[in-house]
């Protein structure tokens, strides 16, 4: 068996609306000042930067901040959701050769909603989330789960991800990774540009 494993914000979907927003709701709660959304999105995929500490100003999240974030996120994850142009084709294109897989450090619930919304869910037999581990990316705790699940090789599996979390979280894991630029960070080096340079890479691994 072959196993691709996608991150979810980013990468397959933009979501960045609902992400920034949540969190300049929490912030307004917490009597903090509004972050400027890219701002936000840039900081989220940095992977020596404590969200909690960075977003909020406490080391882990508090229930309160968590209970703000979700019931914000709640009602507005849907809106302004959108596939990145040619996933869609992308995903019909593989899932006959491969078993596919979400790998992300959203709510494992939400991701399923989002992912059914627009419409490629049913793709993905599993969707990992942030509560189905103890140690969310770049830990590479969630990716040996998959491996686990489907009894699959690192050799035989590969991570696509739009964040340095992705490609540390796989390469921890002894699997080979993806960067892709299209999502909410702007790498200088080592990211590809395309989804025909994605297919490409992935054919390429495997063939």
């Amino acid at each position: 068996m072959r196993l691709i494993m996608f991150d979810m914000d980013g990468t397959l979907i933009n979501s960045g609306f609902a992400i920034t927003n949540s969190i300049n709701y929490v912030r307004e709660n917490l009597g903090l000042e509004e972050l400027e959304r890219n701002y936000i999105l840039e900081k989220l995929n940095e992977p020596d930067i404590n969200s909690a500490e960075f977003f909020y100003g406490t080391k882990e999240f508090t229930p309160k901040q968590t209970k703000l974030f979700e019931e914000y996120y709640d009602k507005h994850c849907l809106s302004d959701l959108v596939l990145y142009d040619g996933i869609a084709k992308l995903i019909n294109d593989l899932k006959g050769d491969f078993k596919l897989a979400v790998a992300t450090n959203a709510n494992s619930l939400y991701a399923r909603r989002m992912l059914n919304h627009v419409g490629i869910g049913e793709n993905f037999s599993t969707i990992l989330g942030y509560d189905s581990v103890k140690n969310p990316k770049p830990h590479p705790e969630m990716v040996n789960k998959i491996l686990n699940k489907y009894s699959v090789s690192n050799t035989n599996a590969q991570m696509i991800g739009d964040s340095h979390k992705d490609i540390i979280a796989a390469t921890k894991a002894g699997v080979d990774s993806v960067l892709v630029n299209w999502g909410f960070s702007n790498h200088e080096k080592d990211a590809i540009e395309t989804i025909e340079q994605l297919e490409e890479k992935i054919y390429k691994k495997f063939r």
